[in-house]
């Protein structure tokens, strides 16, 4: 009979021959082409909508446009990064580089941002009458349509493949969306009321909403970083799975769990008597680690085997640990 060592050994190779999951997701590259494609497109409409109206809030409106191209290539290069397989240098893949692209699409919503509120204050202390309004906002509204269209379509495909670049992208597109809407309103409203300064004041809360944008993308792309983990409804899900399989003789503990781009890390330590041999103790574990992986999409699952008995480094009475990511609470 293998020692229990020798098997843990045995259990480590096998799941570092396994193929990666990068392999099982599909290129996500055509939609940042389609990101990149709608940003040209909306900056041209957006543009054209500021020259013929001189509308300060829709030149905002078209700066955010800017960022969204900046994004989308910067997105881009990301995506094609994360779907490198693991190499020499980088053993676990490349996936966290669509961390990276959402931190610098924050910090480019950020200087987008500035700039707009910078010159929304300028204009209301200069205010400017509006020209053209009426084919200005048809422009703009129109634009607005194709960011609405492909933000959908980045975000369904981002939270299909649990790509943080794509979800990033696709929000930031529909809160321009949302952006649009407030101009064509308040451009709207100029020309109903000829107050011209209620141009620049639209424009300034456009600045102030992109800022939030940026600060929400900064913050998860930061978690990510750090090697966040999985939600409180992932960690249940698993519990409730390795629930299902505990038994008077096995038992799970130590469960640890964090996120890597579009990969959800789980490890668990699983007990089950010493007498027992290879093949049965086998069997138990592969059931656990198949039962997580179909719960969890992407996945990747790895674990501990131990006799009954074994002493825990945080628990000296060789009691059990429960599985949460805290090891040192009894149950």
């Amino acid at each position: 009979m293998l020692r229990w060592s020798q098997w843990n050994n045995r259990r480590m190779n096998d799941n570092a021959a396994q193929p990666p999951l990068e392999q099982a997701r599909p290129s996500l590259t055509p939609f940042a082409w389609m990101s990149i494609g709608a940003a040209v497109l909306t900056i041209g409409l957006k543009t054209g909508a500021y020259l013929l109206t001189g509308s300060v809030g829709l030149l905002s409106d078209a700066a955010e446009s800017g960022v969204n191209l900046v994004a989308a290539i910067v997105a881009l290069i990301a995506l094609r990064v994360a779907a490198r397989p693991p190499d020499e240098d980088h053993h676990f893949g490349h996936a966290k580089a669509e961390y990276f692209s959402a931190g610098i699409e924050a910090a480019m919503i950020f200087v987008a941002s500035v700039v707009i509120i910078i010159t929304s204050v300028e204009r209301f202390l200069s205010p400017r009458a509006l020209e053209n309004i009426g084919i200005g906002l048809a422009i703009s509204l129109v634009a607005t349509g194709v960011n609405w269209f492909v933000g959908m379509r980045l975000l369904r495909a981002g939270r299909r493949y649990r790509s943080m670049t794509l979800v990033a992208d696709g929000k930031h597109l529909l809160t321009d969306v949302w952006t649009s809407v407030g101009v064509v309103v308040g451009v709207g409203a100029v020309a109903l009321t000829h107050w011209n300064r209620l141009d620049s004041i639209v424009a300034f809360a456009v600045g102030v909403n992109i800022l939030v944008t940026g600060w929400r993308l900064l913050t998860g792309s930061v978690d990510g970083l750090m090697d966040h983990a999985l939600s409180d409804a992932d960690h249940a899900r698993i519990i409730g799975v390795l629930d299902g399989l505990r038994t008077d003789e096995v038992t799970f503990h130590t469960l640890q769990t964090r996120e890597s781009g579009h990969r959800r890390l789980v490890s668990f330590h699983v007990v089950v008597p010493g007498t027992w041999t290879v093949q049965r103790a086998n069997a138990v574990v592969a059931a656990a680690e198949e039962a997580v992986r179909s719960a969890l999409d992407h996945a990747e699952v790895n674990t501990q085997l131990e006799p009954v008995g074994t002493p825990h480094p945080s628990d000296s009475t060789g009691g059990r640990v429960r599985m949460d990511p805290d090891p040192h609470v009894p149950d």
